[in-house]
């Protein structure tokens, strides 16, 4: 079992998506959802004012492609809908092949503000053709337990990303942090996103 974390930069339930009964990450961290396998851990730690703060955990089920994600009906719910809700709004099932090499990005949080295609966002985001799938998770957004201090220094680790991720861990501290969230008994979506706070959404 290994463990990845990284700080939730931009926490809109986008990237990741915990609706619609599973927990999903379609979007952003090519690097983790390249490598992550089923058992696997994926915690995701506040930025600014929340910095050291949990937002979700989730244990890796499995990883499909971005076809099998938006082809299968289960995950329908999960195309965004930007005239819906914002937790319609903020889907993470964007893309599906375009042909041979190409891509289809959806209108989304991903495109630029006019609809059209952000290229940027389709390169990075298809480096890895893979969306991690969590069935064991709990999303709290802004209402997140702070992290144990003693998972902050852990013989010189820190379970908290600053950039990039992080997954070298000494396995005793990734079980440990596992355990701890596990004595949580916290399931589901519980919280809603920073970035909705913040700006008081209320749909």
């Amino acid at each position: 079992m290994k463990l990845f974390s990284y700080v939730v930069a931009r926490d809109y339930g986008f990237a990741p998506n915990p609706f619609f009964g599973v927990c999903t990450l379609a979007t952003c961290k090519p690097r983790i959802r390249a490598v992550a396998e089923a058992g696997d851990w994926v915690i995701g730690t506040g930025s600014e004012q929340r910095r050291g703060y949990l937002v979700y955990a989730m244990r890796v089920a499995y990883a499909i492609t971005f076809d099998e994600y938006w082809r299968d009906a289960a995950y329908r719910s999960k195309r965004p809908n930007l005239r819906g809700s914002w937790k319609q709004a903020y889907g993470d099932n964007i893309y599906c092949r375009n042909g041979v090499r190409g891509w289809h990005q959806h209108d989304s949080h991903h495109s630029h503000a006019d609809g059209s295609v952000n290229e940027k966002n389709v390169a990075r985001d298809t480096q890895a053709d893979r969306v991690l799938v969590g069935e064991r998770y709990a999303y709290l957004g802004g209402a997140g337990p702070r992290i144990p201090a003693s998972f902050r220094d852990y013989e010189g680790y820190d379970v908290c990303a600053h950039r990039g991720h992080k997954c070298r861990f000494p396995a005793a501290l990734a079980q440990e942090v596992v355990a701890w969230f596990e004595s949580l008994e916290l399931q589901g979506f519980l919280g809603r996103p920073w970035n909705w706070e913040a700006r008081r959404v209320d749909r």
